[in-house]
């Protein structure tokens, strides 16, 4: 494994992407085997393209997820153009990366190259999806998995290389808390899908649709049904009450105590878990301002990385995950209900929500199912590092 090294001083590195670029290929464009010395200023631009192509990536589709409850499906939306800018700049960089051999050891140009793969499988399975079964807007659609899984994978790929190859100080911990929150961002993804459903469904109850008719007509078809609170009920939400809190609770709570292990600073998981919240809350004006549906915000995912961020002070091993699981249950379930019930104490009778519905039952499941993968990571890790040294 190879760290960055420093260019020489003779070297003048050009501010402008351009000319960083032309710089790139003229000097290092050529073949190697993955974990080459990478200099410095080819590694902080290079990740500087993988924060860019995620920042595409992230803007693209958190605006598909507005538009699939306003318009139906179009397959050249201005979301998936912009989605698309942002896999062309990834694509460039996985090849860079497996020509070149910068910039990434074997392992994290795998996970690099398995997550595009994946991707890219799953676009056009994904159009065929929804030319075979028409309208598909459940975010927990199997092909729909495959694209979040193709990122994640990418995205761990990304965080490793540059857990392996930056050195030490502000801008390495600054660049891996970004690529915490974009990983946080695309695994907290499909839950979306109750944030906006919800709010769809309380406009239509108030007679003022979001969806356009066409939209209602075409998902109360599917299902054989007029465009009635069933139908708008079954478009809006169709995902079980449980599915929310599990995954926006005891999923999150485990890659924020991922994110605070890799950060090793003090209240890191709080800030990887409000930098996301804060891109909400600036995404949630912007979409209103322009005519498109908004969704409730996961401002209790705040108190979730505050959770962790105390049990990290709370001793180790398995002493540290029975407070983790503690106080993640306690912090996120208190903070989620509190957070629903700002409606009713502030709003009134006002027929919208603050929140999705959530199923309570699933605090005990997610207390054991947090403490049980928190237990065993520390094990795990150990035991899969120490094969990888012997090998």
């Amino acid at each position: 494994m190879a760290k960055a090294v420093d260019v020489p001083v003779a070297d003048v590195i050009p501010r402008s992407p351009i000319g960083k670029t032309r710089l790139f290929f003229s000097r290092h464009w050529h073949r190697g085997a993955p974990g080459q010395p990478t200099p410095d200023w080819v590694l902080r631009f290079c990740y500087g393209m993988w924060l860019a192509a995620f920042a595409f990536k992230l803007v693209g589709s958190s605006w598909d997820m507005s538009w699939h409850f306003m318009w139906l499906r179009d397959d050249l939306a201005p979301p998936h153009l912009i989605n698309t800018v942002g896999t062309v700049i990834i694509v460039v960089l996985v090849a860079i990366h497996s020509y070149t051999g910068l910039g990434a050891d074997k392992t994290s140009l795998r996970l690099m190259q398995i997550g595009l793969l994946t991707f890219l499988v799953a676009a056009p399975l994904d159009v065929i999806n929804h030319r075979v079964n028409g309208l598909d807007l459940t975010a927990w659609s199997p092909s729909h998995m495959m694209l979040y899984l193709g990122t994640g994978i990418m995205q761990a790929g990304v965080l490793l290389g540059w857990l392996r190859l930056s050195p030490p100080g502000r801008f390495r911990t600054g660049v891996l808390l970004a690529l915490w929150a974009f990983f946080l961002e695309n695994t907290f993804f499909p839950n979306g899908q109750q944030e906006y459903g919800i709010l769809g469904l309380r406009a239509w109850e108030r007679g003022a649709p979001e969806a356009e008719p066409s939209l209602l007509s075409f998902a109360a078809n599917q299902i054989g049904h007029p465009v009635d609170r069933t139908a708008i009920l079954h478009f809006t939400m169709p995902i079980p009450e449980w599915v929310y809190p599990l995954w926006g609770i005891g999923v999150m709570a485990l890659i924020l105590a991922l994110a605070r292990h890799t950060l090793g600073r003090r209240w890191s998981a709080s800030f990887v878990a409000l930098a996301y919240i804060a891109y909400r809350a600036v995404m949630w004006p912007l979409l209103l301002g322009l005519g498109f549906p908004v969704s409730t915000i996961p401002f209790y995912l705040l108190f979730v990385g505050l959770a962790v961020d105390l049990a990290f002070t709370m001793g180790h091993g398995v002493v540290r995950a029975g407070a983790g699981a503690l106080l993640v249950t306690a912090f996120g379930y208190g903070a989620l209900w509190a957070q629903s019930q700002f409606r009713p104490w502030v709003l009134g009778d006002a027929h919208t929500e603050s929140a999705p519905p959530v199923a309570y039952w699933t605090a005990g499941v997610a207390l054991v199912a947090v403490f049980v993968l928190w237990a065993t990571a520390g094990p795990v890790t150990r035991r899969w590092t120490a094969r990888r040294v012997a090998a």
